[in-house]
């Protein structure tokens, strides 16, 4: 059974299909809000909220349920909001607390060696940026918090693929891996390589890598449990941060990573 079941089997055209899906998307966001609100309820109970016919709300209610965002309660009849809520709950907090947490460090970062300071994190094998703070060389520069970038061909994310379970990291280090620049490196088996070196060092570069003219030092950030969960990158142009002046900054974005996992929970 699907969401869409309760739409009408005679569909004249395209857009009364498309209104009848809209219609059970919102009603399915109904039934979360008010189980949110009472703790639980029966399809019964929701249905008469709702004023519409229980074989509606049934039909809702099972997606939802096949899904993980309702559970029956035992032997009640009744339904609760499920596990799934809580990942996507405890998925968007934790985003939330590291753009918090990370903000007092990343500008005094920042401020301190002059350059574009990013925390990122994995989302389908591309590094979001969700926190930025500028140098005073790259006040004026684009701004990179939201967007996504393919991980091999970043710091940030070599960092967090390198903190992949490897079972989970394969198929975002399989051919064919984009080239953006002669630089990218997109050989799964030299990929894989890096990724062993960065585990054991701790920290990663991206030499025009992205971007002509753009390099960038990255190194992890954990929570309690010792799982990559972030990385803090130091991103600039070449002719400023080029080899020696990333190798001096190995130690600051390392310690600022660190403490930044130490505000998540971990304790080293």
């Amino acid at each position: 059974m699907d969401i869409n079941d309760n739409v009408a089997e005679e569909r004249p055209d395209g857009a009364r299909a498309r209104t009848a899906s809209i219609q059970s998307v919102d009603r399915a966001l109904e039934v979360l809000e008010i189980l949110a609100r009472h703790g639980e309820g029966g399809v019964s109970d929701i249905a008469d909220t709702l004023g519409v016919h229980k074989s509606t709300i049934s039909r809702l209610v099972s997606v939802l349920e096949r899904r993980g965002f309702v559970e029956q309660v035992a032997d009640r009849g009744k339904y609760r909001l499920g596990f799934t809520i809580v990942r996507l709950a405890g998925a968007t907090m934790a985003t939330r607390d590291l753009a918090r947490e990370s903000r007092d460090i990343c500008q005094p970062l920042a401020d301190e060696v002059g350059e574009t300071v990013n925390l990122a994190v994995l989302d389908n094998g591309r590094a979001v940026n969700v926190t930025e703070a500028s140098g005073s060389a790259g006040i004026g520069l684009r701004t990179w918090v939201g967007q996504s970038c393919p991980a091999h061909a970043t710091s940030s994310g070599k960092v967090l693929l390198a903190g992949l379970p490897k079972d989970d990291l394969e198929p975002y280090v399989a051919a064919p891996l984009e080239r953006f620049t002669d630089e990218t490196i997109t050989e799964p088996d030299l990929v894989r390589a890096e990724l062993d070196d960065i585990r054991g060092r701790g920290w990663a570069l991206a030499r025009q890598e992205l971007e002509e003219g753009l390099n960038a030092i990255a190194a992890p950030v954990r929570d309690q449990t010792g799982e990559v969960v972030a990385a803090l990158s130091v991103s600039g142009p070449t002719f400023r941060l080029d080899d020696d002046r990333m190798t001096e900054l190995v130690g600051r974005v390392t310690d600022a990573a660190d403490r930044i996992s130490m505000r998540l929970g971990h304790s080293g």
